[in-house]
């Protein structure tokens, strides 16, 4: 089935149609896509296909995620995504990092809700991406906004929770609970997930030995950094580094 075939036969089984989809392509900074079950694009907004590099929708409709961003980030889109379809409750404005213009990766603000079918039930998901505006105090983007620069500022050293608390002016237990609701993360998450990202943009973009990767990015040693490496990508540092040069 061609992707315009699926976007149609999915389309029309949303229970309330309206000109949603012509609304988003006049709001500037805005990337609105529509995603069904099977993470297959279904819709989207002309400013989000040319970020994707896939303007003409032949070759957007029915791709993944996976046809477009770095493998690293796949896997965390759709956890979210099955998230919102289990529950069947929103994300909120969580801090995701996705492509700027040069499509190098920079934090925004993603709010994804499920799509519902005739009989209620969510047959997909929408999200609405915009770009954090780095200009803005952290005071304005908000203390979760602030821990995570903290912590990207940070990655080499030791951080606790109590330190990165103190450093946004917040309590540990307020830390902890506005992290979970924006970022769906505890802070400790948050540090892992932080150096797995910088990390794995080392490994995409240098020859570093995995050693020197490790212990620049927080890791106590190559081991350890393999194990959450894996457990939050779904590869080991040498596989994602090979597959990301096109050689495994």
């Amino acid at each position: 089935m061609s992707g315009q075939a699926i976007s149609r036969r999915f389309l029309s089984n949303i229970s309330e149609k309206s000109n949603i989809l012509a609304l988003f392509e006049h709001l500037p900074g805005v990337f609105f896509l529509v995603k069904d079950v099977q993470g297959r694009f279904v819709a989207g907004n002309r400013a989000l296909r040319e970020r994707l590099g896939a303007p003409d929708l032949d070759d957007f409709l029915g791709r993944t995620d996976a046809d477009f961003v770095p493998d690293h980030l796949v896997r965390a889109f759709r956890e979210d995504d099955a998230q919102v379809l289990r529950s069947g409750r929103p994300i909120v404005n969580r801090l995701e990092s996705w492509l700027d213009e040069q499509r190098q990766l920079q934090w925004f603000l993603t709010t994804k809700l499920p799509v519902r079918g005739r009989d209620g039930r969510p047959i997909g998901v929408m999200a609405v991406i915009r770009r954090q505006e780095d200009g803005r105090s952290p005071q304005a983007v908000g203390e979760s906004a602030a821990a995570v620069s903290y912590v990207r500022a940070n990655l080499r050293r030791s951080l606790t929770t109590r330190e990165i608390a103190r450093a946004v002016g917040s309590s540990e237990r307020n830390l902890h609970r506005k992290l979970l609701r924006t970022l769906g993360l505890t802070p400790h998450e948050l540090i892992l997930r932080e150096r797995t990202e910088a990390a794995a943009h080392r490994l995409a973009t240098s020859d570093d030995p995995i050693a020197s990767v490790a212990l620049a990015h927080g890791f106590c040693d190559q081991s350890a950094f393999t194990r959450h490496f894996r457990q939050r990508t779904g590869l080991t540092p040498r596989l994602f580094r090979l597959r990301h040069h096109g050689q495994a």
